[in-house]
């Protein structure tokens, strides 16, 4: 399969807000070898206390449009699944190409008190999601976060659990460069392999205390760099589809 799920002609009509994102997007595919891939793509919010700042600014749903510019090469369907998580799972929504402004804070606005932060809830709806829509294709999960979870060994459980499913996990991290909250962030990321899981199945970088600064090809660099290896992996050990 060669070219993008959806075209820059479709992207124009649908959402030409979007289309510069698609654009860089596009680069960064081809320099990273993901040209033609097909793939679902989620996007996992964090909506604890302390994200509130970057709902309030716009920060959340730049991240989100930059998301749906890369998922457009990679998935036909013109929508994004959406986790929002704090305490537990706050909401699984959808995000359209069509009607993508301002979705984020249309959300927001339905979903109340924000809580504390637990991996393993948003870990476990996107798992059951993916596996209720009988997908064919790998997905590549970007999971945002500005802190570690309350229960870290739930949350190393399910990654563990999760690398025998077609599921790349690509943790981003929002806040102060420096902070110990990304500690275990960085440790999840180097989890051994076979040890602790079959394949290594995450990635993760820090887009620090203002994401919007990251320039768009730096971002979609890091958001893609390490789905190749584990692509190549997976496959080759049956967990996708060679």
């Amino acid at each position: 399969m060669t070219g993008s799920a959806i075209d820059l002609r479709t992207m124009e009509a649908t959402a030409p807000a979007l289309v510069s994102l698609y654009k860089s997007a596009g680069i960064s595919l081809r320099k990273h070898g993901l040209e033609g891939v097909r793939a679902a793509v989620y996007l996992v919010l964090d909506y604890s206390g302390s994200m509130r700042p970057y709902y309030r600014d716009g920060t959340v749903q730049a991240f989100a449009d930059r998301v749906l510019g890369l998922s457009a090469h990679l998935d036909d369907d013109g929508r994004v699944p959406a986790v929002f998580f704090s305490t537990g799972v706050d909401a699984v929504e959808e995000i359209p190409l069509a009607g993508h402004q301002g979705r984020i804070a249309e959300i927001a606005s339905r979903l109340g008190h924000m809580g504390k932060t637990a991996y393993d809830a948003a870990m476990e709806a996107v798992i059951d999601h993916y596996l209720d829509s009988g997908a064919a294709d790998p997905a590549l999960v970007v999971f945002q976060t500005d802190g570690g979870p309350m229960d870290k060994t739930a949350a190393e459980r399910y990654l563990c659990k999760a690398a025998r499913l077609p599921l790349f996990w690509q943790f981003v991290g929002f806040g102060r460069t420096h902070s110990s909250q990304f500690d275990f962030l960085r440790r999840l990321d180097e989890l051994p392999v076979p040890k602790r899981r079959v394949v290594d199945n995450a990635g993760y970088f820090h887009a620090g205390p203002d994401p919007r600064e990251v320039p768009d090809p730096v971002l979609f660099d890091r958001l893609v760099m390490e789905f190749p290896s584990w692509l190549a992996s997976a496959r080759a050990a049956g967990i996708v589809r060679a």
